[in-house]
């Protein structure tokens, strides 16, 4: 079997497309993606015994220690088939999570098949099926695979009748493996290099290269990975990025097998790396064509649709020194995550910021925990909301995307963005997720059972609802056996205000949020409890408020520390504690007219905690 490669032996130039085989591996969370991938590259001899861990790929810390899989990884595999043909197979491992199904859709379509991987103890789930519409729009060649058969609990039996059904083949053709113990994936390399078509290009034509990921090295700069559609990129040339018409000189080109190793250069269908120098992120963006400068294509390839952001929530730094520097941590993560969108924005009570577009709120929580561990800053995250449409008498419209910019004018609809949710679970739990989704201002769509004991449930919901808690109150009502994917299906009107958190009559605008209606007087008097045990005492009374408009809806003050001034008047005449009280009500009222309430940094970081909602899911 092949051994590792090192790192700084070049390997041969643009390999036969013929012996090539690109795919990705696609599956619900937890359902093994990474340990398959580790599996494969043991199998291949690319990573030795020595050198081995679990989770290779996962290269960030943040990955290793929640034991999900972020970024998608690309790597070269060179595997010696029955046939006696050695084939070199691109194999991308990509997450599991709903929030990173961008990454995902990239990773497709630099493939021509992939591997639909299905939990032999749980069957499919609702990633699952999202993954697979994906593959198949595609038009990509599906190896079905059963996992984790060596599990007690397996019934690859019953699942893999499941799978046949939805994807219309025979159970026999479902592939049964365990990525643990290694079981079954040498004959799941056999039916890739089989089944899997090799890639197909014009070798003659000018160069075009799909980028589709972008990492920012902070040695070499921006390190671009392309999948080659036509010609071939050589070492050494000149190329030009025709969005932005920027051309780079090529310093390096390369496979990752599973780290980089220079090439001489890349044919059609080849994945690989490009290194230019380059130390400016916006010169590589993702979905872009790249060709050669001297023999320039004239047309470009259709690239990706831009992720649209679900949730908003405004990034503040703790420290206002530190805004040019999360500034220019944002600019180089977003090469990183493509999904991420940012622009600043001023709060009164937070000071200068970034308001940033995430796909959900796992997103959010990655994105700020990568930000404060790479570049060191501590920030402050505001709660969380999604995008309103506010339609005004005046037949004007804005677009809302934070509390503080709802109109105050007279406003006739708002609208709210709507997901078409699926969820998949056992029988048992229908009542309890109807119930819950129906609280959640849910309308069932359709419902169909897969099997006996599993239905999909299919609801029409405001993303509003279910950004927060959702899925964790599904997932305690089904005793963890719901799962859930969604998509963006359109928007709706509803009746939804503005409340606003007053301090002593002052609106702080980090506070604000827009909410239905019913649930105004909740959200109301949640908060002003939350601010009356984290807000310290002053020396005069302080009214926290919520309100719609000019109208109060719940309040909570917190006490004035008072000095005990009558603790030198021992009995005598009573006018003269009347006289002390007095004097001391009056320098409180004095003090309530001039004095500022301080709200300290850590009272904004626990009211705006997003810690307990966000989803921590294990991969």
């Amino acid at each position: 079997m092949p051994a590792s490669r090192p790192t700084d032996e070049p390997v041969p130039s643009r390999t036969d497309a013929a012996i090539l085989r690109n795919f990705c591996i696609i599956a619900h969370i937890d359902h093994g993606k990474s340990t398959l991938a580790d599996r494969m590259l043991q199998l291949t001899g690319v990573v030795d015994e020595r050198t081995m861990r679990a989770q290779y790929l996962d290269r960030m810390d943040i990955e290793r220690e929640r034991g999900i899989t972020i970024k998608s990884q690309a790597v070269r595999l060179p595997y010696a088939a029955d046939d006696g043909t050695v084939y070199a197979l691109n194999m991308i491992d990509t997450p599991g999570h709903v929030d990173f199904t961008y990454e995902v859709s990239r990773s497709l379509a630099a493939c021509e098949g992939t591997v639909l991987l299905v939990d032999a103890a749980q069957g499919i789930e609702a990633q699952t099926l999202a993954n697979l519409y994906l593959a198949l729009e595609n038009d990509l060649q599906i190896i079905p695979v059963l996992n984790k058969i060596d599990l007690p609990s397996a019934q690859p039996g019953k699942y893999a009748a499941e799978i046949a059904h939805i994807i219309g083949c025979d159970s026999d053709d479902v592939l049964r493996v365990s990525a643990k113990t290694g079981e079954g994936v040498r004959e799941l390399l056999e039916k890739i290099v089989r089944d899997v078509p090799p890639p197909v290009g014009d070798p003659h034509a000018p160069a075009r290269a799909m980028i589709f990921d972008s990492v920012y090295d902070v040695y070499r700069g921006v390190v671009t990975y392309v999948r080659v559609i036509d010609g071939h990129l050589s070492s050494r040339e000149r190329i030009l990025m025709l969005s932005t018409r920027a051309q780079h000189d090529l310093l390096e080109i390369g496979v990752i097998s599973p780290e980089p190793s220079p090439t001489e250069g890349l044919g059609v269908g080849e994945v690989g790396y490009l290194i230019t120098g380059v130390k400016d992120v916006r010169q590589s963006k993702v979905g872009d064509t790249v060709t050669t400068a001297t023999k320039p294509a004239t047309r470009a390839l259709g690239g990706y649709k831009d992720p649209k952001p679900m949730v908003f929530s405004g990034l503040y730094p703790v420290d206002g020194d530190d805004y040019p520097d999360l500034r220019d941590a944002l600019e180089r993560l977003q090469l990183n995550d493509a999904a991420l969108l940012w622009e600043p924005e001023t709060s009164a009570a937070l000071g200068f910021g970034f308001r940033c577009g995430f796909l959900g709120l796992l997103h959010l929580e990655i994105v700020r925990e990568r930000l404060e561990r790479e570049f060191d800053l501590n920030l402050i995250a505001t709660a969380p909301n999604v995008v309103y449409r506010v339609a005004m008498d005046d037949g004007g419209e804005r677009v809302v995307t934070n509390p503080s910019e709802f109109p105050e004018g007279k406003i006739a609809e708002v609208f709210e963005p709507v997901v078409r949710a699926t969820i998949l679970a056992p029988s048992d739990y229908i009542g309890s997720i109807m119930d819950l989704c129906q609280t959640r201002r849910g309308t069932l769509q359709g419902m169909d059972y897969l099997s006996e004991e599993r239905v999909e449930l299919r609801y029409s919901l405001p993303l509003a609802e279910i950004v927060f808690d959702f899925f964790d109150n599904l997932k305690s009502r089904t005793r963890g056996y719901a799962s859930l994917d969604y998509e963006v299906e359109g928007e709706q009107a509803a009746a939804l205000v503005k409340v606003d958190i007053l301090l002593q009559g002052e609106t702080v605008d980090a506070f604000s949020a827009v909410v239905h209606r019913d649930k105004a007087y909740a959200y109301g008097v949640q908060m002003t409890q939350r601010l009356r045990e984290l807000i310290p005492r002053q020396q005069f009374e302080v009214p926290i408020q919520a309100a719609i408009g000019a109208r109060i809806i719940a309040r909570e003050s917190i006490r004035a520390i008072r000095k005990d001034v009558l603790a030198k008047c021992y009995g005598g005449d009573i006018t003269r504690k009347r006289k002390l009280l007095e004097k001391q009500k009056e320098g409180k009222k004095r003090m309530k007219m001039v004095g500022r309430v301080e709200v300290p940094q850590e009272a904004f970081i626990a009211a705006l905690s997003t810690d307990s909602p966000a989803e921590k899911t294990r991969r």
